[in-house]
């Protein structure tokens, strides 16, 4: 896979318009965090974590419960490197500061070792409902809490550790599509138990975690991998499926096990599967 260099990428950011401050990049695009955050920034902390911690004591998963209060992030701006030091005693992982959205080869590379990429900028208060690009909340409230589940982290490094592989197959949507239906909106439901939520797209969304969990119209489908591999997403509007695992251990053995290969082979050039139908 061809990448970037951090001054190509920097440039091309600034061009599109991004917040992020891509010029202060390392070689592996990671930033510092620069603990500065003003009054109104960790007030607008407060105010999202606050309102959708009453949505996800009912609508998200236990073990995402169980992350956020394992790590403690509501009352301020997490600090990365005291998460760092608790997240990495509960799966061995790491949060790394990031500037917004980086290219794939280092983000599957931090996956692949263990280091969550989590942007150091946080939205405005007029952004509370919608922003275009992740910020810090989407980051750290939607994926950093479901990594200390013992389960779903081994499968989130083997991602990063597969994903290039399957890129340079022609891949790309395939496993771009993977991490889109799981790490960003995933159900769950164990067996007897309510269905819940533990993507970030739905732990960070205040309307759509509801709608995926408890609308009337949501589309339920029982998550199956090469399923999920071959059907279209949204980017700017509420999926038109979920696809539910039975357990995390589901989801690790199935991407441990599968012929990936096989599948890109068989199905490449195919168009997507459409989601209101699968």
């Amino acid at each position: 896979m061809t990448t970037m260099s951090v001054a190509e990428y920097a440039r091309d950011c600034a061009a599109q318009g991004l917040r992020g401050d891509y010029s202060v990049c390392r070689a592996d695009f990671t930033v510092a965090q620069d603990y500065n955050y003003s009054a109104d920034e960790q007030a607008v902390w407060r105010t999202l974590c606050d309102r959708q911690t009453k949505l996800t004591r009912k609508l998200a998963h236990r073990s995402y419960l169980d992350g956020v209060e394992r790590l403690g992030l509501l009352d301020r701006i997490p600090d990365f490197d005291d998460i760092s030091a608790r997240l990495d005693k509960l799966t061995g992982w790491r949060i790394v500061a990031v500037p917004g959205l980086i290219p794939a080869a280092p983000f599957f590379d931090h996956l692949a070792n263990r280091r969550f990429p989590v942007t150091n900028w946080l939205r405005s208060k007029e952004e509370l409902d919608y922003i275009v690009e992740p910020d810090m909340f989407h980051d750290f409230f939607g994926h950093v809490p479901i990594l200390t589940q013992p389960v779903f982290a081994d499968f989130m490094q083997m991602y990063g550790q597969k994903a290039e592989d399957v890129i340079a197959l022609g891949g790309d949507e395939m496993i771009t599509r993977l991490y889109w239906y799981t790490a960003e909106y995933g159900l769950i439901q164990d067996a007897g138990q309510p269905l819940k939520a533990f993507g970030a797209g739905l732990m960070s969304s205040f309307t759509e975690l509801q709608f995926a969990v408890e609308g009337k119209d949501a589309h339920h489908v029982p998550f199956d991998l090469e399923t999920v591999m071959r059907t279209g997403y949204e980017i700017d509007k509420f999926q038109r499926a979920y696809f539910v695992l039975p357990s995390f251990d589901v989801l690790r053995d199935a991407f441990q096990h599968a012929d990936l290969g096989a599948i890109v082979a068989r199905r490449k050039g195919q168009p997507a599967l459409d989601p209101a139908t699968v």
